[in-house]
């Protein structure tokens, strides 16, 4: 099977083999993605999480298997990856990764000025629509990063992730340092936008409640592979050892007894 949004999967991983010298982080790593579900990606510290996110996008070449997303040939390199995809994907990274320099709506255009030839007012009303879908006011585009709360930074961000419409979005740890009414409004956010906008979401985080609010299924890292992909309520059933503790340990619980249907 190919990864093309025809048959439904956007992303497929064969065997996938990552390390850094003798170091062995995944071996034989198997992942399938489809098109329209949030994913999350869950693991203990040191399970890979990061490295399988910065494979994915092509910021890290395999040392062994197969990676192909969307309709790029499994073929490419790290690169050549990154140039078939440019435009069809967004990045939200754990810190925001907004340039402090600029203001937001210069922020949020910079993909449009790398990758576009739209003149420069244009840009900036994308940028403002952009900004606006994330839930912030047009005031906000002239802010300087460092004068946004947390929870708008990562909003701003969001908006740049969003900024050449993408198909595929990664999250990495979206709701991190956000309060839990922060982070409750970020996972409707990203509910809402993948059903208005069709999007595909693989969300990499440790935030129970964003689990059971948002995930269609959560793929599970330990043992240098994904050893379960599945909806949360079928994981809580698992007996794999880090499974039935992650999702059946006090905080799950919790989690799940107060878990809002999705929007």
């Amino acid at each position: 099977m190919s990864a093309s949004p025809e048959n439904g999967v956007v992303i497929l991983v064969k065997g996938l083999v990552s390390a850094f010298g003798d170091n062995l982080v995944h071996d034989g790593l198997d992942l399938e993605v489809r098109r329209g579900e949030i994913l999350g990606v869950v693991g203990g510290s040191g399970s890979g999480k990061s490295v399988l996110l910065n494979t994915l996008l092509g910021l890290k070449e395999p040392d062994g298997g197969t990676i192909q997303i969307l309709n790029a040939p499994a073929s490419l390199d790290g690169p050549g990856r990154r140039d078939a995809l440019k435009g069809r994907i967004g990045v939200l990274f754990q810190g925001g990764a907004l340039f402090s320099s600029l203001c937001v709506r210069d922020n949020v255009g910079a993909p449009l000025r790398e990758h576009t030839r739209l003149s420069a007012l244009m840009i900036d009303r994308l940028s403002d629509m952009k900004t606006a879908m994330t839930g912030l006011g047009t005031e906000v585009g002239d802010m300087a990063p460092s004068d946004l709360s947390g929870g708008m930074r990562k909003r701003a961000s969001l908006a740049r992730a969003l900024a050449l419409d993408p198909e595929l979005l990664f999250l990495d740890e979206p709701t991190a340092g956000l309060d839990p009414i922060g982070a409750d409004g970020f996972d409707q956010l990203i509910l809402g936008l993948r059903d208005a906008l069709g999007l595909t979401v693989v969300m990499v985080t440790h935030d129970l409640d964003s689990l059971y609010a948002t995930t269609d299924r959560v793929a599970v890292l330990a043992d240098r592979k994904i050893v379960a992909i599945a909806p949360v309520a079928e994981l809580e059933r698992s007996t794999q050892p880090w499974i039935h503790t992650y999702f059946l340990g006090p905080r799950s619980r919790a989690a799940g007894h107060f878990a809002q249907p999705k929007a």
